[in-house]
């Protein structure tokens, strides 16, 4: 494990970061999160782990100068689902201008398969950042995963009545990942950037279709859950038309990740399966929320 000085986390209050930052504290490094909201509870949590607080908006270049000043390396995640795609590219951007120029190593997270011309607006947004770290020389490693096992917590109401619900045709198999193996993978290029800069890695834990996924959440949860295949305009209305053609690239096309080769590349991540991510996920707590 190479030893690492102070490491800056944006994302540290959500799915991703968070996991980042979770491991990265147990496994003894220190940490700088930037956040638009320091004193939001998630931030609060994390700095009374001893995590120092930045603040900072991730498309502002002086905040991010700011918030990279001495570290080792970056961890970068963003997200369109606030201010939209063009914000989460210039995201991305700032704060891969910002990693350069203080000579941080960066991990950037973007997503499986959105070096393969998927015409999915935010595969594309993140795609755009990968480019534009190539083109300015950043050391950098690019980590891409496929569809977040714990997606399927948006489906609480549905799944209160039994039902697992997706636009998917039933025996269409879908790659998916859990938040902690991406954080295991992350953490483990941060420790050994000499193995991993200039690589890209799509990151994938599981597949298996929605009929499988249904019948998994049966047993664990004891709540007798079917598979139901919703209409796919009815994703388009409620999600919008980028969600709709991701679905639609789900169901043509779908993710390619190479398992045996992450095995190779990642001896130390377990890459958990969907059932045994189930398996461990407190649904009792959750359904009582």
């Amino acid at each position: 494990m190479t030893k690492l000085g102070k490491i800056l986390v944006t994302g540290a209050t959500g799915t991703q970061g968070g996991a980042v930052a979770r491991l990265l504290l147990e496994r003894g490094h220190a940490i700088r999160a930037v956040t638009r909201k320091p004193d939001s509870p998630a931030a609060q949590a994390l700095a009374a782990r001893g995590v120092e607080i930045a603040a900072g908006d991730l498309t502002d270049r002086a905040a991010m100068d700011a918030a990279a000043r001495g570290v080792d390396a970056v961890f970068s995640v963003g997200t369109p689902f606030e201010a939209g795609m063009a914000a989460e590219t210039r995201q991305g951007i700032t704060v891969a201008d910002a990693a350069k120029a203080a000579g941080a190593f960066l991990v950037y997270t973007s997503v499986a398969n959105a070096d393969r011309q998927t015409k999915i607006p935010h595969f594309d947004s993140k795609y755009e950042v990968e480019q534009h770290i190539r083109a300015i020389g950043a050391e950098a490693t690019i980590i891409a995963p496929v569809y977040f096992m714990e997606n399927v917590r948006f489906s609480k109401a549905q799944l209160a009545e039994g039902v697992y619900p997706s636009p998917l045709s039933p025996a269409r198999p879908l790659a998916q990942i859990a938040a902690e193996d991406i954080a295991a993978a992350a953490v483990a290029v941060l420790e050994d950037r000499a193995r991993h800069a200039g690589k890209r890695y799509d990151l994938g834990g599981d597949e298996l279709t929605g009929e499988d996924t249904a019948r998994i959440l049966s047993e664990v949860t004891g709540r007798g859950v079917r598979y139901v295949q919703v209409p796919l305009d009815a994703i388009r209305q409620m999600m919008g038309e980028d969600m709709a053609t991701m679905y639609e690239w789900f169901e043509r096309v779908g993710y390619t990740v190479d398992r045996a080769a992450l095995a190779r590349d990642f001896p130390g991540v377990r890459w958990t399966s969907f059932e045994a991510w189930a398996r461990r996920f407190d649904w009792n707590a959750f359904f009582a929320r």
